[in-house]
């Protein structure tokens, strides 16, 4: 069996790993997506609460009012830490698949050389096969025009 047919397995593997980590990272860039969009949402919605003028007739409205400001504060840096997570594991995935895909492109050059290498030995054999049929032929030749010079 060729090399290059050997590694062929090895390549489809690394293509399956890459194609995977790729999934992956793309799964994990959406749930950024949905929870920065959520961090957004928010924000606006604390903005919009905070800003409100809302008339608090009593110590215990104007209490409700800023426990109810700081469960939204809590609930911002709950999804900022989320967020920070996230990204974090992006950046983890992008980093898998720059690993896979380096590693698939190593295994692609491998292949590629060991084809070189196969081609140029079977192009070395064929042009030896060539060189010794032109001197089989030209012996024969010679043999030929040898015997009919000595019936003559």
């Amino acid at each position: 069996m060729k090399q290059s047919a050997r590694i062929d397995p090895l390549l489809r593997r690394a293509q399956e790993h890459e194609d995977s980590v790729a999934r992956d990272l793309a799964e994990r860039q959406r749930a950024l997506a949905t929870h920065e969009s959520r961090l957004d949402e928010l924000r606006r919605y604390a903005e919009e609460y905070a800003s409100s003028q809302m008339a608090a007739t009593s110590p215990a409205q104007l209490a409700n009012r800023r426990a109810f400001l700081d469960r939204i504060d809590d609930a911002l840096k709950q999804q900022a830490q989320t967020v920070d997570r996230t990204r974090a594991s992006v950046d983890i995935e992008r980093d898998r698949l720059l690993l896979a895909s380096r590693d698939k492109q190593v295994l692609e050059q491998l292949a590629a050389s060991y084809r070189v290498q196969e081609r140029t030995i079977v192009e070395r054999r064929d042009q030896r096969e060539m060189d010794d049929l032109g001197a089989r032929r030209s012996r024969q030749a010679s043999l030929a025009a040898q015997e009919s010079e000595e019936q003559s």
